[in-house]
């Protein structure tokens, strides 16, 4: 007899607990197979970026991240010298938040325990078979076979996805064209600024500090660059190409890690294909500039988590869970874009330097600055319309905030104390917001949607331009505006 459940999450990554903690807030029963048997240590990713922590604090869950990561108030696009301000951005986290993928991870299946959310580490997925009812999942455990059946999975199993290739989904991009170098190493001379880089006609280098007297040493060497992903790095080529670039090898020694990644650049033809889906690494891949993987994936699983509870829970129609690749897609996309245009700005040539110098002066303009800053922090991103029955409007429809993202607003209920925005959303529900005293009601909702709706009666605690003239919103669950009315 095999054993069934709700929801298979191939992969306990950061976004596959992501995504399992986003369905058992819903209730929903969901199980999540990772194949290592303890959770990594190494961590590629190092920031949380603002939506990200928005995304995180529409759950009430973003105090333990900010209390163990830093705040920094500027990042950087392809290591160009005039850095990317954060301050100036319309939200609550006006910073990337300096912590490593490790600890992500951890308070992530922390928050997932909590929930009880099934995590089942050493589990390996080998066998994927779909009909229209469900998945049949087989694999093995610590030398044993297992087989489940789920109503729907999700592939959350990284960039050598096993779930996308058994579901035939194609990953379409190029090949790994150049290589860097990346090493957790103690430096006995490190440089006088906590965060150094720099790019001249020998190679660029970028070197941040870890803490316990470890730093992170990222080094682009023309000389390097064609050496294969599969070819291990030695402490002594590193230490050479650090010489080469910029003239001391700094002190380096006790390597903690030491890896080469490359530029491969990949995105899944779709993020759905019947009753699996896909996301983070296993729906798109890239060149790790800006650090926007781990992010992007958080966010993918925001977006799929309540749309997959509220089609199991018979509150939306299927339409809803299509709605997953129409929006997400194309912020893949866009991701793999801008990290392309990163790594041909990291290239050495006398005229990449020469655009280098360029695009730092423009970028010195803040409106240009901010606009950069926004898409790399994802804070640009807007969703079209939504393909489903919209709810019942007494007033006229406002579209021009349809699909985008509202800030954690602080709000004047007429019953209460001043609270944030973000603070009515924890449950995962949509939120009715009505925004005049004493209207009526404005909208009407079924009983489907009752059931998966807090309502609020609130005045904005400021003066907020788009939101003049406007009667009530219902916000989806991820914080997006889902209809407006006057």
């Amino acid at each position: 007899m095999k054993d069934v459940i709700e929801v298979a999450v191939v992969g306990g990554g950061p976004t596959g607990l992501m995504l399992a903690c986003e369905l058992a807030l819903a209730g929903i029963a969901v199980r999540v197979f990772e194949r290592r048997d303890e959770p990594v240590q190494q961590s590629r990713a190092l920031t949380l970026h603002p939506r990200s922590l928005e995304v995180l604090a529409l759950r009430g869950w973003e105090g333990p991240f900010l209390e163990r990561g830093r705040p920094l108030p500027t990042g950087h696009f392809g290591m160009l010298d005039t850095r990317l301000d954060f301050s100036v951005l319309d939200t609550a986290f006006k910073f990337t938040l300096f912590i490593s993928q490790a600890v992500t991870e951890t308070l992530l299946e922390e928050r997932a325990r909590v929930l009880g959310v099934d995590l089942r580490r050493g589990y390996e997925v080998r066998e994927l078979r779909q009909d229209d009812e469900g998945v049949d999942l087989a694999g093995s455990a610590s030398g044993q076979a297992f087989r489940c059946r789920a109503r729907y999975v999700v592939g959350a199993d990284g960039a050598r996805s096993l779930v996308r290739q058994l579901a035939g989904i194609g990953f379409v991009g190029t090949d790994t064209s150049v290589t860097a170098m990346l090493g957790d190493v103690v430096l006995s001379e490190p440089p006088s600024r906590p965060a150094f880089s720099t790019i001249n006609t020998r190679g660029g280098i970028m070197i941040v500090p870890l803490g316990s007297g470890i730093h992170r040493v990222i080094l682009f060497d023309p000389e390097r660059m064609q050496v294969p992903v599969k070819e291990s790095v030695t402490l002594d080529e590193l230490r050479r190409s650090v010489t080469r670039i910029c003239g001391t090898d700094l002190g380096m020694r006790d390597p903690q890690w030491l890896s080469r990644f490359g530029n491969e650049t990949r995105i899944a033809e779709t993020y759905k294909a019947g009753r699996v889906l896909l996301a983070g690494d296993a729906a798109h891949i890239h060149f790790p500039a800006g650090g926007q993987g781990l992010n992007v994936g958080l966010q993918d699983a925001m977006n799929l988590g309540w749309k997959l509870a509220g089609v199991l829970r018979d509150r939306a129609p299927l339409s809803l869970l299509e709605s997953y690749h129409r929006e997400r897609y194309p912020v893949g996309h866009a991701l793999t874009r801008n990290t392309e245009a990163q790594t041909a700005l990291m290239a050495c040539s006398p005229s990449v330097l020469a655009l280098r110098d360029l695009l730092s002066g423009f970028l010195k303009d803040p409106a240009l600055n901010r606009s950069l800053a926004e898409r790399l922090g994802a804070m640009d991103v807007v969703y079209p319309d939504l393909e489903v029955p919209a709810p019942r409007f007494e007033g006229g429809l406002v579209t021009a905030l349809t699909g985008k993202r509202l800030p954690d607003l602080e709000l004047k209920p007429l019953d209460g104390a001043a609270r944030r925005l973000y603070s009515f959303m924890h449950e995962g529900k949509w939120l009715l917001l009505r925004l005049r005293e004493g209207h009526g009601p404005g909208v009407s909702l079924d009983p489907a949607w009752r059931g998966w709706t807090n309502v609020v009666q609130a005045r904005p605690g400021d003066d907020r331009e788009e939101l003049r003239g406007l009667s009530g919103l219902l916000l989806r669950p991820d914080g997006h505006v889902g209809w407006a009315w006057a």
